[in-house]
This record gives C-alpha cells, sequence and structure tokens, in this order.
C-alpha cells in the first residue's frame, strides 16, 4: 500500500515537474540555488577586507548672517547707483518678495535736507518712489510751507525699500539688515539735516520708539542734526496734532539758516 501511494505521488510529481517546463535531469539530486547564493556571499564577505571605513561627516549648511552681508555689500557702495543695485541685488529680506518695486529715493541728491520715512505704501510700492499717496502729497504741500520742494532742496527716502504686506510694521530683522543700507544711503546723500518721520525711522536712526514723545526734539543720527517728526500719514488721521507739525516745520527752518550761517 505504502508503495502504491509513493510511486503515485512519485508520477504526480513527474507530471507537475513536466508541465513546469522541466524536460531533461541533470543531476540525481536537486540544486538549491538559494543556498548557493547564500554561500556565495558569505565567500565574498570573508574575502573583503575587515577595516571598517568611517561614514562621512554630514554636511553643515554655513549659517548667513544678513546684516553682516548687507554692511559688506552696502560699504562697497561708492556712488548711490550702485547703492541701489546692491540693495536690489540683496535677497534676504522676505519683504522683497512680496514687493512690486525697489523704492529707492525720490527729490535732489545732494540736498540739504534729507527726510527719512518708514517704509512704502501701496501708491509707493507700484510707481517705486516713496511719498507719492496722500500722505505724500500732505508733504509737499508741508515743504512748500517754509520755501522747501522735493524737486530744488529735498531728497527722500525710507527705511525699508520694500512694502511689507498689508502695510504692517516692518519686523526688528527686517529694520536690522536693512540698516547698513539707510547708513550708506546717508552718508552717499550727505545732507546738512535729516528729518525723521514716524516711530519706524525713530527705531532705525535713533534707536528709540514714542514719535509723538520725541518730536520737536532735535537729536543726533549718523554725525548729523536730526529733527523727529510725526508722519504725515498720522497727521492725515489726526488733524489737530498738524499745530505741533507746524512749529516742528519752523524749527527745521530755522535750524536751516543756522547751519547756513556756520558755514
Amino acid at each position: 500500500m505504502d508503495s502504491a501511494l509513493d510511486w503515485h505521488a512519485a508520477r504526480a510529481a513527474l507530471e507537475w515537474q513536466l508541465e513546469m517546463g522541466v524536460d531533461e535531469a541533470l543531476a540525481d539530486a536537486p540544486v538549491d540555488r538559494f543556498a548557493a547564493e547564500s554561500a556565495r556571499v558569505a565567500a565574498q564577505a570573508q574575502a573583503a577586507p575587515t577595516t571598517a571605513t568611517a561614514p562621512a561627516a554630514p554636511m553643515r549648511a554655513e549659517a548667513v548672517d544678513p546684516v553682516a552681508e548687507a554692511e559688506e555689500a552696502a560699504a562697497a557702495a561708492p556712488d548711490l547707483d550702485a547703492l541701489r543695485d546692491a540693495m536690489g541685488a540683496f535677497d534676504h529680506c522676505a519683504l522683497k518678495r512680496g514687493a512690486r518695486n525697489l523704492v529707492f529715493c525720490d527729490g535732489t541728491p545732494g540736498a540739504r535736507v534729507m527726510i527719512v520715512g518708514e517704509a512704502p505704501g501701496r501708491e509707493e510700492d507700484m510707481q517705486g518712489r516713496p511719498f507719492v499717496g496722500q500722505a505724500g502729497q500732505f508733504l509737499d504741500r508741508m515743504l512748500a510751507a517754509i520755501g522747501l520742494s522735493r524737486a530744488e532742496s529735498v531728497y527722500i527716502t525710507n527705511v525699508m525699500p520694500w512694502r511689507p504686506p498689508q502695510n504692517r510694521d516692518p519686523k526688528p530683522d527686517e529694520i536690522a539688515m536693512m540698516q547698513p543700507f539707510l547708513r550708506r544711503h546717508i552718508a552717499l546723500a550727505n545732507p546738512d539735516v535729516l528729518v525723521i518721520m514716524g516711530n519706524i525711522s525713530a527705531q532705525a536712526l535713533l534707536g528709540k520708539r514714542g514719535i509723538l514723545r520725541l518730536r520737536g526734539q532735535w537729536a543726533e543720527a549718523e554725525g548729523r542734526p536730526a529733527l523727529p517728526m510725526t508722519h504725515p500719514a498720522y497727521l492725515l488721521r489726526t488733524p489737530a496734532a498738524k499745530r505741533e507739525a507746524w512749529a516742528d516745520l519752523l524749527s527745521l527752518q530755522a535750524k536751516l539758516r543756522e547751519t547756513a550761517n556756520q558755514g
């Protein structure tokens, strides 16, 4: 009985092998190809050198210091045109990616009065010039009241050359990385007097905030007389503050006469 079962099982196995394509016997015993492959890999491992190679140290990205790069780029600018190009090439300020235009300056380079505003608004961003919206038009009327104009006697820039989204205040790190460009801008324009308009400008040039407390009090910034004033946009929102702004303009006029006599 057992032999009959063995014979039928062997026949079934042979028929299965024929169906699978086995039509020739090469050896009396089957060959375990998986075991042969494992033996080959083990032999190669034994023949390989035993000295272990230390894994390569991971690459470290070098830290970027935006302020240091800004200082280097600003210092290398020999004139205002080169400074504009250097600011345009500076890619570390995120505001640049959301702005339409670099807002560099307006007015008369070399003028005795240099006004430093805060940051561009919508109109300034579209035109690439500072103080061209309603606040800019009001600024022009303020200057005309004491015989000044951007066409002849005033040079204008901002702390930030790019518009912050939704006109938010620039962040401290954004101000810090643009300060080297502002300082170089003032040095190249070389005005007799600075007018610092708004809180952001006061923070950048005087290291202080609280423009309503600071306004009208002469200080020194970048080695020259500096007059903090409320921003024209604030005056449009707060007409009662225009009287104080008029007093500040008269103080500016007196300072220009004083410095002219000293020269």
